[in-house]
């Protein structure tokens, strides 16, 4: 039987990707844009078939529209949330509308009927707020928000999953609840609008890095997190899921190699050469975006992503091939 899922924040890199997938399997999708200009856009960017694809005008920070939006859906699948290109001058700038987006999103669910709700969470409410060293890190993890590393957007996915699992076990009723929390999501682009999630991929490629810094990401496609995705609004048993979606971990040094060794010619701007700790720092006076990073030094992150393959049969491809593909399509898209 055909369902109706809501998919928020439907401009956004994985929920192109997840809209996408849910149209081919014969899915009926709502999906909220901040704006109705975009529309057009919009529906020529995921080339769905537009019969079964709404579009609503809603922003996390109102009740407008969410009503409309829910209306008739069966599942929700919660992606919109803030992913900033710059340090913002205040914490509440993040953690207010993600926070608040996210019970937003619950309440009229809640209100609508809605039997299934699968979130996007991130592995920054896993693993971070951590010191330099290794670490291995499970769905039943947490990060300290009280650590003094632990900058706005990490808190912002913390506090937000946390609102969100209370908010449901208090009044969430029947709905099952479930997170998705993907580490560093690479992959190539539907459209020419630059995903913040592929900043590291592009600063290396167009030499904005003067060598590579002690830091390392665990690495998935955005094609394998839709998926996942996908496979939590189906699957049997979610209520109050976790699910880490991610892949091998690598740094920036090994990133940089791949890159170099595969882009030929068109690498020669990528270093491979160590970057000291004092100039990453350097940097960050002068780069917004290497400011958000600089605490991550010296840290690895290792994660255990068994739990998603195990319950939902979830695969991922290679890290390297997510690499070579978000370089590619930058290159093909003239962004690098």
């Amino acid at each position: 039987m055909a369902k109706t899922v809501l998919v928020t924040g439907g401009t956004g890199y994985i929920a192109g990707f997840l809209i996408r997938q849910l149209s081919a399997e014969g899915w009926t999708i709502h999906t909220t844009i901040r704006s109705l200009s975009k529309e057009s856009g919009l529906r020529a960017t995921l080339d769905v078939d537009n019969d079964r694809l709404k579009v609503f005008a809603a922003d996390l920070m109102s009740d407008d529209g969410w009503a409309e939006a829910v209306a008739g859906c069966s599942h929700v699948a919660h992606l919109a949330s803030p992913l900033p290109s710059a340090v913002p001058k205040n914490d509440d700038e993040l953690i207010v509308p993600a926070r608040e987006g996210a019970l937003r999103a619950l309440r009229f669910a809640k209100a609508e009927g809605v039997k299934r709700f699968v979130m996007t969470s991130s592995m920054a409410a896993v693993s971070y707020g951590v010191g330099r060293g290794e670490h291995h890190s499970t769905e039943a993890d947490w990060t300290d928000i009280d650590h003094p590393d632990a900058y706005a957007y990490v808190k912002s996915k913390t506090i937000a999953e946390r609102a969100a699992r209370d908010f449901v076990e208090v009044e969430g009723g029947d709905m099952e609840y479930c997170t998705i929390n993907p580490s560093l999501v690479l992959g190539p682009q539907m459209s020419d609008d630059f995903s913040t999630s592929l900043e590291l991929i592009k600063k290396l490629m167009d030499g904005s890095f003067p060598g590579t810094p002690d830091l390392s990401f665990s690495i998935v496609d955005v094609r394998d997190t839709a998926d996942l995705h996908a496979r939590a609004l189906t699957a049997d048993n979610m209520a109050g899921e976790r699910f880490l979606a991610a892949g091998k971990t690598m740094h920036i040094r090994e990133i940089a190699e791949l890159l170099k060794a595969g882009l030929g010619d068109q690498g020669k701007r990528i270093p491979t050469r160590k970057l000291p700790d004092w100039l990453l720092k350097l940097l960050s006076i002068f780069d917004p975006v290497v400011r958000q990073v600089v605490s991550e030094l010296g840290k690895t992150r290792l994660v255990d992503a068994s739990h998603a393959k195990e319950v939902l049969g979830w695969e991922t491809r290679p890290a390297e091939e997510s690499i070579m593909d978000t370089a590619n399509d930058l290159l093909r898209r003239g962004i690098v």
